[in-house]
């Protein structure tokens, strides 16, 4: 197995659940390592020194980048084909054509490119494209008809997925000999195992990240539970967004999977499986939901709030509710260190006001700090600067209570709103 000398510890984590890309390759392989007592011996498959033909599923700029680091090393491979999401359309009336980055990708390079069904149940039934299709045999509603693919899977086929998506039905892996289904996974497992490891890595500000090139199980296995290949770890920035993070781990990912192929090819390579005791006491990383997005002023902390919109607000926007029960989302967000303004804010977390110093909306948050607020989109109404949204709030007597406005992560009523306000003047 390649791996980083140490496994990573993750810092304090909050409750819905940082990030310095210092490029250090602290992995290193070596020809023997010993298990956990708890785990079963590392596995090493038969080996072939034959490049390998590789199906590479994935969908978008995490995808893309491992590709690239893939495509650039040809010494591993003799040819790859793509699977990835179809086009769909977007936006009002369906007007935008949405198109898979990796697709466009891939024919920039050349490569074939295969797209699956838009539904997951005609994804369950979708048939590999030649010539893995040969070892695919798909489920029978006949049981009678069942049959077992004609020969073994060809130990040159390899399987590569890279945020693909999806869950890859059982027919599918098994198509694949054993250790040749690879996922490249940006956390180092069994540390958040699931569909937002980079999301959560950076919402819990931690400062140490990383990598690891797992083996594809099946769904009733465990969820990204399979063998660890390689493992790289990597500084975080406490700045980092999850566009800097996912790109910095896709190109080390990348990498790692190459040096993996190549150990395979030597037949030097082997796979070491996650320790169950580690794995049960792991934090996990599920899809991120709206309910992520709400802010809390009353629990959260100013950095907790500022480490949540870097880590999702590409994917699903902060928000919040004013008293009269619209939404309203948060973006331009920033700590604010300055005296000017701070003396007009209540003490009470969430209670907003309009600093015209910084030209930002602040807001107290749990642990005293105050957070500016430099954009804000009401529920139907575009994105305006903080001035603006100020303007017309205070014209809303719902909503403008004794020169401020109480934001909360759920709509709530005029009665609560003026018992709120009633203790904040005092």
């Amino acid at each position: 197995m390649l791996r980083s000398q140490h496994l990573h510890t993750p810092a304090t984590s909050y409750t819905r659940r940082n990030v310095r890309p210092s490029f250090q390759r602290t992995f290193r392989f070596t020809d023997h390592v010993l298990p956990s007592p708890r785990c079963s011996s590392t596995s090493a498959p038969a080996h072939n020194t034959q490049p390998f033909d590789i199906l590479f599923f994935g969908r978008d700029e995490f995808s893309c980048t491992v590709l690239s680091q893939l495509h650039a090393g040809p010494d591993v491979w003799e040819h790859i084909s793509i699977v990835t999401n179809p086009d769909s359309k977007t936006g009002r009336r369906g007007s935008i054509v949405s198109v898979s980055p990796l697709k466009l990708l891939a024919e920039s390079l050349s490569l074939p490119v295969h797209t699956i069904p838009h539904s997951k149940p005609a994804f369950r039934t979708w048939q590999l494209p030649p010539p893995f299709s040969k070892y695919h045999t798909l489920p029978s509603s006949d049981a009678s008809s069942s049959s077992t693919p004609p020969t073994s899977p060809a130990r040159h086929h390899l399987l590569i997925t890279a945020s693909f998506g999806r869950i890859l039905p059982a027919p599918l892996l098994r198509a694949f000999a054993p250790g040749r289904a690879l996922n490249v996974h940006p956390s180092l497992l069994p540390l958040y195992r699931g569909a937002s490891p980079i999301q959560y890595t950076i919402m819990n500000g931690d400062t140490r990240g990383g990598v690891s090139i797992i083996d594809m199980m099946e769904r009733k296995k465990g969820i990204d539970a399979g063998g660890i290949w390689a493992q790289e770890e990597m500084d975080v920035r406490p700045e980092s967004t999850f566009p800097t993070l996912r790109d910095d781990l896709a190109e080390r990912g990348g990498k790692l999977l190459v040096d993996v192929l190549r150990h395979m090819l030597a037949g030097t390579a082997k796979s070491t499986p996650q320790d169950p005791v580690t794995s049960a006491s792991s934090p996990r990383a599920p899809s991120i939901t709206a309910q992520d997005a709400l802010v809390d002023f009353s629990l959260m902390s100013c950095d907790q709030i500022i480490r949540l919109d870097r880590g999702i607000s590409h994917q699903k926007p902060l928000t919040v509710y004013t008293p009269s029960g619209l939404s309203l989302q948060l973006s331009g967000l920033c700590r604010h260190d300055s005296d000017r303004g701070i003396l007009e804010i209540s003490p009470l977390p969430g209670v907003a006001a309009y600093d015209p110093h910084s030209r930002s909306v602040l807001v107290r948050c749990a642990d005293g700090a105050v957070l500016g607020i430099d954009m804000l989109q009401e529920q139907n109404r575009r994105a305006v600067p903080a001035k603006v949204w100020w303007n017309g709030v205070r014209g809303r007597e719902t909503d403008f209570v004794d020169g401020s406005v109480r934001l909360s992560p759920a709509p709530t009523s005029r009665r609560d709103c003026s018992i709120s306000y009633g203790q904040a003047k005092d």
